[in-house]
């Protein structure tokens, strides 16, 4: 592992970038100052880092994961080939122990001590392709057309009950929306198609994973992006542990033998992709199907049953991503 002589926290907000560099752990000594957030700002942090004697190949720059305030740091880090560390906030705020009180100056020293402390669990950051960014992008502008749709549309499940002229008001400017919305969501998903096609590493892990029963288009467009192309995940498990399907055991001692569960930290829209892909695998994969049943005749809940599933769907496109081959459902040949 390589021995860095710096560990500089950065706490991101929309505006700024609040700085404190360690070079010395063991002391407690730190050093803060602030920067605007954007190409300047970072060219500004680093200026400040060489004026004091700051060796930038030798520094690890670590900040939290903030989506779209994170990327000029991670662009111009990436482009001058230094060391970075994106880490999750959940991750330092539990590390932090009993605290009180909250500042952006306090934040950046506890990023900065953090990665000294950390450093084994240090994972590089990286810049994800230009296509995966684009289609987060679309993805995200869709979810939102979509649930603006339901809201517009379910203003008509109340014409039953509406005086017909009462109703007549509203009716005209709600199907312009409607009609609106929807036109919307169609150039949204050709573009999406288009970045699909026009990448071919892309385009091949989509048709992968569309050939496992139960898993769709956009089920697996969305495990395309929230595994950056299957970059950040080394196996199905780490990705249970990230959808929030994988069960863990609660128990201590001889006294306290808690039910296994999952956690409730994890990716909602993952976990409820999952769910729809169990409900259609369990009606569409014959070995899926006897399995829940089996499992429900046992006397477990379903909805135990369906989350099995899914970590079984996860087993599964990992396989077909690592052998790079459609999936082959091997319970037909069974004798």
């Amino acid at each position: 592992m390589k021995k860095y002589v710096c560990f500089t926290g950065i706490d991101v907000s929309k505006s700024k970038l609040d700085v404190t560099f360690v070079t010395e752990p063991l002391e407690k000594k730190a050093q803060h100052f602030v920067v605007s957030n954007g190409s300047k700002g970072v060219q500004q942090m680093l200026s400040l880092l060489k004026k004091s004697k700051i060796d930038l190949k030798n520094t690890l720059f670590s900040f939290e994961d903030t989506g779209v305030y994170s990327l000029p740091l991670c662009f111009l880090l990436s482009e001058k080939q230094l060391d970075y560390w994106m880490i999750p906030a959940i991750e330092i705020k539990r590390s932090k122990g009993i605290s009180r009180g909250k500042t952006d100056k306090s934040d950046s020293k506890d990023i900065a001590y953090y990665s000294c402390t950390h450093l084994h669990k240090l994972r590089p950051g990286g810049i994800p392709e230009k296509e995966i960014m684009q289609l987060r992008l679309l993805f995200t502008e869709r979810e939102k057309v979509l649930k603006a749709l339901h809201l517009l549309e379910s203003t008509m499940e109340a014409s039953d009950f509406i005086p017909k002229a009462i109703m007549d008001s509203v009716r005209k400017i709600n199907a312009s929306g409607v009609h609106s919305l929807q036109k919307m969501l169609l150039e949204l998903e050709e573009k999406m198609r288009e970045i699909i096609n026009s990448c071919e590493p892309i385009k091949q892990q989509q048709n992968l994973l569309c050939s496992i029963p139960g898993v769709g288009p956009q089920t697996a467009l969305y495990l395309i992006i929230a595994t950056k192309s299957f970059k950040t995940f080394k196996n199905s498990r780490q990705l249970a542990c990230y959808a929030g399907v994988a069960p863990f055991e609660y128990s201590s001692g001889s006294s306290i033998k808690g039910r296994t569960k999952v956690n409730h930290l994890a990716d909602k829209k993952m976990k409820s992709l999952l769910y729809m892909c169990a409900m259609n695998a369990k009606k569409c994969d014959k070995e899926l199907s006897e399995y829940y049943q089996r499992k429900v005749e046992e006397g477990k809940p379903k909805m135990l049953v369906l989350n099995n599933i899914s970590c079984k769907l996860l087993g599964r496109v990992f396989a077909v991503i690592n052998r790079d081959t459609p999936f082959v459902n091997m319970h037909k040949f069974a004798a």
